[in-house]
């Protein structure tokens, strides 16, 4: 068998195979989390979040918004040097990120089993 052909057959094959994989993966809401930092966020995306007291006090200020809130639990950097420690039945996870004018935010997430709950809001500048 020539070159050509055998490189006919590999890339036929090559374009079922993906053809394949794409119709599996096209109706599933797939995520590949692999690293910590993405398996955290992840989680904590996923329960049902809740605001204290405090946190719900610096949300009505106008430095700060939720849609900063959910962006930073979405491209945010837990720093787990400080996170990952049991506090009140959960755990603390400090969570750094930046809201939409540019100003440095840390977000204290408590995770519980089933709830996340925004402990407080610390701004950087």
């Amino acid at each position: 068998m020539k070159f050509y052909q055998r490189l006919a057959y590999y890339l036929v094959g090559l374009v079922m195979g993906a053809f394949v994989v794409a119709l599996v993966l096209s109706g599933k809401d797939t995520r590949c989390n692999y690293f910590p930092n993405s398996r955290v966020l992840n989680d904590l995306r996923n329960k049902p979040f809740n605001y204290s007291i405090e946190a719900s006090r610096k949300l009505s200020e106008d430095w700060i918004d939720t849609v900063d809130i959910k962006n930073t639990l979405t491209y945010g950097d837990v720093d787990f040097d400080k996170s990952n420690i049991s506090y009140q039945n959960g755990k603390l996870y400090i969570i750094e990120g930046q809201t939409v004018q540019k100003d440095t935010i840390t977000l204290r997430v408590i995770n519980y089993p089933n709830k996340a709950v925004l402990e407080d809001i610390i701004r950087k500048k």
